[in-house]
Parts: structure tokens; sequence; C-alpha cells
């Protein structure tokens, strides 16, 4: 251990610097030996220390985070007018909001159903919030059905979108029959519905929320953009209105 313990000396710049380091100078090389000995060492200490290894992955995922939010918060500023003002987009809440969440979901999502009354508390306490809703299915072809139908219900009736997606969301497993159910009871019948589905736009929206969510770096549901950040997953009520107190307090979600 002795003979570690000097190379351990010698090569202490290099170790502390970390693996990304390259040492090329040959004085500094370890030999077959040194290397065995050194490899001992290290999984003895980490054996006899095993916490090292949580805080190793820890600082992963913080770096990881990191990385993710700097690449959101530039697809956020590059893709502003399409997550924010796109055409065809219906306003919850408050329209005129000075706050706006914008929510990607998929109708047979079990968490976004949980979720859901998270945005209804924030909608209802808050009356200077306005909600976007990304219709974002990923979840097989009910999910594809649901929500062109979803679409072609908020083009044909946008006043009444927001009935539409809380007895959709608020229901069983959805998919084209059940959402044109829906729709009946709020008076908008098939025909109509299928009338608009016709429309190129329809498919067209919703390929551009599997690309704004490729973009954000978005792979599940719900996920959110509040300011200039993205949430990813469902983190409760409060999360999210702190995140909105943020943004009007620093201009930022995270202040």
């Amino acid at each position: 251990m002795n003979s570690l313990l000097r190379t351990l000396r010698r090569h202490s710049g290099a170790i502390f610097l970390g693996a990304a380091l390259t040492v090329a100078s040959p004085a500094l090389a370890l030999d077959d030996a040194e290397k065995e000995e050194m490899g001992a060492f290290i999984r003895e200490y980490l054996i006899a220390n095993p916490e090292i290894m949580i805080e190793v992955q820890q600082a992963l995922e913080t770096r990881q985070q990191a990385s993710l939010q700097e690449r959101a918060g530039a697809a956020i500023a590059a893709s502003a007018s399409a997550l924010f003002e796109a055409p065809g987009d219906v306003a919850l809440g408050n329209p005129d909001g000075d706050v706006t969440i914008v929510e990607f979901f998929d109708y047979n999502c079990g968490y976004c159903k949980r979720a859901h009354a998270d945005m209804k508390a924030i909608i209802a306490s808050d009356d200077n919030v306005r909600v976007i809703l990304k219709e974002f299915p990923i979840l097989g072809p009910d999910s594809i059905g649901a929500h062109r139908i979803s679409m072609a219900f908020r083009a044909v009736s946008p006043e009444q979108y927001g009935e539409f997606q809380d007895a959709l969301m608020t229901g069983e497993r959805a998919d084209e029959a059940s959402a044109i159910a829906v729709a009946a009871e709020l008076g908008v019948e098939e025909a109509a519905l299928r009338e608009k589905l016709a429309d190129p736009q329809i498919d067209a929206q919703i390929r551009q929320s599997y690309e704004l969510a490729d973009a954000l770096g978005i792979s599940g549901t719900p996920s959110y953009v509040i300011g200039d950040e993205a949430v990813y997953g469902a983190m409760g009520a409060d999360f999210l209105i702190q995140k909105i107190e943020n943004v009007r307090s620093c201009d930022s979600a995270t202040c």
C-alpha cells in the first residue's frame, strides 16, 4: 500500500481533476501493477464509503437537469410564438393573464388526469393566469383518435373547449368514440366534427406539438412551460403556483 500512496501523491493533480483530464506525459503514466493497486484501493474505499456514489449520482442528475433546462430555455425563446400564440390554440382562464402556462397533455395519461385538478384549482384561485393546452397524444391509437376529435371540437366550438376537455379528462379511457359522445352532450354533432377533421391543420397542429416537445426535451405527460422554464412531470399545484409567482416577481420561473 505504501507504493500506492506514493503513486496517489505523485498523481494527485490528475486524479482530482477527474477522468476528463487526459494525462499526456509518459512520466505520469501508471504501470500495470500501479493500475491494479489503485483499482483495488478505489474499490475498497467506495465499498467503505458507498454514500459517495449517491453524491455522484446527485451531482450527475443536477448537471443533466441544468443541461436540459438550458436546452429548454433556448427552445422557449426560439419558439415563443408557436408555444404561446399558435393559431387554433384556446386560452383557458384569463385570456389576457399576466402569466401563461402551457401544458402538454394526453387524455389517457393517468398523471395528467390527477394533475388536471391542479390546473383547475390554479385557474379558480388565480384570475390572472392564462392556460394553453397542447394536444400531445403519445399513448397509442386511442389517444390519437381522442385528440383529433378534440382538435376538431376546439375549432368548431372554441367557447366550449374547456368543458369538453374537462369532461374527457375526468372520464374513463378516451378514444374517438368517447370524444364524439362528449361533444354530442355539449351540442356539437358528429357531422360537424367529421367535416372539420378533413382540414389538414388538425394533424399539422398535433405535429407541431410533437416538434415543440422534442425541442423542449419533453418525453412524457404532463409537462409544462412556465415563463422561461420547462417543468417535466406532475409536480403538484403548489410547485406550479410558486413558479407563477416567481415569473411575476423576477420575470423568471426561478428567482
